[in-house]
């Protein structure tokens, strides 16, 4: 698998923003794991329940962190000695795109992804295995968790440009924090998979935790490592 270098993401260049990328995360995380009990012994209330504290998360890590598409993205922090540390450009009104006039578009991002994502990701789930006649609102609640952790900040950056999902469908957006936690996201989900035939007859087995479960994961390892390790790389699957 080749890659190629280009343009992506970057992080709104305020203390605020480069503190909370890092602790957002760890946050999800935490919150998820505190609730695992309850998940696996109640699905589908405890998933209901859950969407509250994620839904919260997501909007404060999108407001904070991350331009909003359609508006000026920070320039890279320059790290050469003796020059002047990066500014965050301004709007072209020549104004500071304020917190403020960044929650309604995370509003309808939220809104858009569960109302496109969730029937979108739920119907790929039935495609790939999950039960049509039985489980439903375990699908359609799993199908709305994967959406809330990948296509909220993708449709927040990238908004619903037609020919910008297509490339972000084909894989040919960069890697960033945004794009790799929404590839981490999927394949996650799909790893997540793997325990659910094995025999061992585990409460956690039940469809549809480890699905959730290794979304989840998958979503913090690709956030951290498109962020941090291959941030501007194009996948190129050619051979």
């Amino acid at each position: 698998m080749a890659v190629a270098k280009t343009d992506a993401i970057n992080v709104l260049n305020t203390d605020t923003a480069k503190l909370y990328t890092h602790i957002h995360p760890i946050l999800v995380l935490s919150a998820y794991y505190f609730n695992f009990s309850s998940i696996v012994a109640d699905p589908v209330s405890s998933l209901i329940k859950f969407l509250i504290p994620l839904n919260v998360l997501q909007i404060a890590y999108v407001v904070i962190c991350l331009p909003a598409t359609g508006t000026a993205q920070p320039p890279p922090v320059l790290k050469s000695s003796g020059m002047k540390p990066a500014v965050q450009k301004k709007s072209p009104k020549g104004k500071s795109v304020s917190l403020a006039s960044r929650i309604t578009p995370a509003l309808l991002s939220l809104t858009l992804s569960l109302a496109l994502g969730t029937p979108l990701l739920g119907t790929i789930l039935i495609l790939f295995g999950a039960p049509l006649t039985t489980h439903i609102h375990h699908t359609i609640l799993c199908a709305a968790h994967i959406s809330l952790l990948s296509a909220l900040p993708l449709i927040y950056t990238h908004g619903i440009d037609t020919d910008k999902w297509r490339r972000i469908a084909a894989l040919m957006i960069p890697l960033d924090e945004v794009f790799g936690a929404a590839v981490g996201t999927c394949i996650g989900a799909w790893i997540g998979a793997v325990p659910i035939p094995l025999d061992w007859d585990r409460e956690w087995q039940k469809w549809p935790i480890t699905i959730v479960t290794g979304a989840y994961v998958g979503w913090a390892v690709g956030k951290v490592v498109g962020g941090l390790l291959v941030k501007g790389k194009v996948i190129d699957l050619r051979p």
